[in-house]
């Protein structure tokens, strides 16, 4: 396994250490700043091997079969953990979550669909622009936990989580987005397979 698959393979074992260090706060009663920090510093590990493994990956021609299914998996993986922290912590509705998760789902399913035919499907505006929503929805979410936490007096974090609600939606408008444009890019392929 080269470099770039096995920086991939961190964000899979990762992705549960966010989660019990998230949540650690709640089931232990403890809520040291040391953990929030702790926390931060395992989200910018995770985001960290996503930009390297892709660029090393090309810069050093080490693209392999397997990193091509093996990140976007470690991506979604990665993702789910962070909307399944927020959501069930109350900051994100629970409503984004799930057109979120029924988006990832469904499109894992038709990938896996087209690839059994060989077909790769590119990127297309709506996904890349929700690809970018659900990084700036990670990070805002994250920011806010972390401030929710280190902050004595959090009265004034109203605003930002007005912000952050809208920013959230627009992540769930954009998966939408992102899931009808791909099934439109696919229709022509799985008519070909129910003829």
């Amino acid at each position: 396994m080269n470099i770039p698959n096995k920086l991939t393979v961190s964000r899979l074992f990762l992705a549960p250490i966010f989660f019990v260090l998230y949540f650690l706060p709640n089931w232990t009663g403890m809520n040291a700043p040391a953990l929030t920090w702790l926390l931060l510093l395992v989200y910018v590990l995770i985001e960290i091997s996503d930009l390297l493994d892709g660029f090393i990956a090309r810069r050093y021609q080490m693209v392999t079969d397997l990193g091509k299914v093996l990140d976007p998996f470690s991506d979604v993986i990665s993702r789910m953990t962070y909307f399944v922290c927020l959501a069930f912590s109350g900051i994100m509705p629970l409503w984004v979550f799930l057109i979120i998760l029924y988006r990832e789902l469904s499109v894992t399913f038709l990938r896996m669909i087209l690839m059994g035919k060989g077909v790769a499907m590119a990127a297309s505006i709506w996904g890349k622009s929700k690809a970018v929503l659900y990084a700036v929805s990670a990070i805002l979410g994250i920011l806010y936990t972390v401030l929710l936490r280190l902050t004595e007096d959090a009265s004034w974090l109203g605003l930002y989580a007005s912000v952050l609600w809208w920013v959230f939606v627009l992540a769930a408008a954009a998966s939408i987005g992102s899931f009808l444009s791909y099934l439109n890019g696919a229709k022509t392929h799985l008519a070909d397979m129910s003829s």
